[in-house]
């Protein structure tokens, strides 16, 4: 059973951070590095204004990042940018140790493979993340792995969409190979919406959704959840 933490959402995000700080002194120690792979949306925007005072050595800080639509830095679907303002420009992270998936000019199969060799220039092959954090759709869907999506059956690490079912419909995803192959997976959720989806991946051994199977690949799973998003899990 992965480990729950329920909390308003103010408060999770402290919890968060207090997580992230421990998770980052292990990597530390063991690698002389932490690895984490972020997302966007509402997870960004309520965890990581949190982290611009946390506790970490940020030079040994690598961030990539879970998924990202194709679009550029400034746009305010990039995920990429919207970790540059709520918390990268913010603490002394050093600027090659964030790895884009993204590259503008660049055909999306390219900068898949360009994005993979990243990963194993830092992480070694085949790489291996310390933590992979992950927002969660009230369908499931987890990074750019959308239920029932031809990507799911993907071996890749770095996946190239061209078809997603919500907009922008071009993205770069994590595949279930990378998340299987991190060390932790962290799930955030907030609203009433997403109880059904957090509740099947909990109790559900045979659910396809893509957050059941990420939570099934291997790691040591972690949810953090507000009381909405929770009221259907088992306690």
């Amino acid at each position: 059973m992965p480990d729950l933490e329920i909390d308003v959402r103010e408060a999770l995000a402290a919890r968060f951070a207090a997580a992230f700080e421990q998770a980052a002194r292990r990597a530390t120690a063991a690698r002389g590095r932490f690895a984490c792979a972020v997302p966007g949306g509402s997870v960004a925007e309520a965890f990581f204004p949190s982290l611009v005072g946390a506790a970490v050595d940020w030079a040994r800080l690598h961030v990539f990042f879970s998924d990202e639509r194709a679009v550029p830095l400034q746009h305010r679907d990039s995920n990429a940018g919207l970790a540059r303002r709520a918390w990268l420009d913010h603490v002394p992270v050093e600027p090659s140790h964030v790895h884009p998936l993204y590259r503008p000019g660049r055909a999306l199969e390219q900068a898949a493979a360009l994005a993979e060799r990243d990963f194993e220039s830092v992480l070694g092959a085949p790489p291996r993340l310390d933590l992979a954090l992950l927002g969660m759709g009230s369908d499931g869907h987890v990074a750019s792995l959308f239920p029932e999506h031809p990507a799911l059956r993907e071996p890749g690490f770095v996946l190239a969409i061209r078809d997603a079912p919500k907009p922008p419909r071009e993205r770069l995803t994590l595949g279930l190979a990378a998340l299987a192959a991190a060390r932790e997976i962290w799930i955030a959720a907030f609203g009433a919406e997403k109880a059904e989806a957090v509740r099947e991946a909990l109790e559900a051994p045979a659910s396809r959704l893509p957050v059941a199977l990420a939570v099934r690949s291997g790691p040591s799973v972690r949810f953090f959840l507000d009381p909405a998003a929770a009221r259907l899990a088992p306690r």
